[in-house]
């Protein structure tokens, strides 16, 4: 009896680190393909999703492993120029603090997600994976925003009198060119993402379960 409860134990251990390990591949590719895709100084991220998928069917665990994955290509695919510029020279001023907005706050958003499914789950499945879709852009760019405001608050008002002259604008809050100028589009646009394919995460977690 013991044996067989091992046994399963083992292939359920096998099943999430290869269903974990798929879904890191997507985060990767996916993300390498977005680097190229910008609004304003920063690339869009859509690999938002597959840390949705991930967080629900394996838990806390494997969404903080696969936002710190997404993290890591961000930061790497920085130091290499493929983002235009935006991560070297903010590297060039903090790297350390660069480094960890990179990381963290896509790590902490898989966690989030995990821990909002998990909490709603039981009442309403479909609700579950629709909070943690929200979830997940809600809190990685409210880190980024939170990052750059300790780290980068003079690299930003720079920005925005850039943006506030190409705009024509002749005055500006740091608070309206963050939302308008440097992240508005960009979290739209994964927030929307999240929510059209909740469906497709809601029928990935249905199989998962089989």
């Amino acid at each position: 009896m013991n044996s067989g409860r091992y046994r399963g134990n083992d292939l359920a251990k096998v099943r999430r680190m290869t269903g974990t390990a798929i879904l890191a591949t997507v985060v990767i590719v996916v993300q390498i393909v977005c680097t190229f895709i910008k609004f304003g100084p920063f690339s869009i991220t859509l690999a938002l999703t597959p840390i949705v998928a991930g967080a629900a069917v394996y838990g806390f665990g494997a969404g903080a492993l696969l936002g710190a994955v997404l993290g890591l290509v961000v930061l790497i695919t920085g130091i290499l120029g493929l983002d235009g510029g935006t991560v070297l020279f903010l590297m060039s001023l903090n790297p350390a603090a660069t480094a960890a907005i990179c990381v963290l706050k896509t790590l902490i958003a898989g966690a989030a997600s995990a821990a909002v499914y998990r909490r709603i789950a039981g009442k309403s499945e479909t609700f579950a994976v629709l909070a943690a879709g929200v979830v997940c852009p809600v809190v990685n760019t409210g880190l980024f925003i939170l990052g750059m405001l300790a780290f980068f608050r003079d690299t930003l008002l720079a920005w925005g009198g850039a943006w506030a002259a190409g705009e024509g604008i002749a005055e500006f809050s740091l608070i309206s060119y963050i939302f308008l100028g440097l992240v508005g589009t960009q979290f739209l646009v994964e927030l929307v993402s999240n929510i059209v394919l909740s469906g497709a995460v809601t029928r990935i977690i249905r199989a998962a379960k089989r």
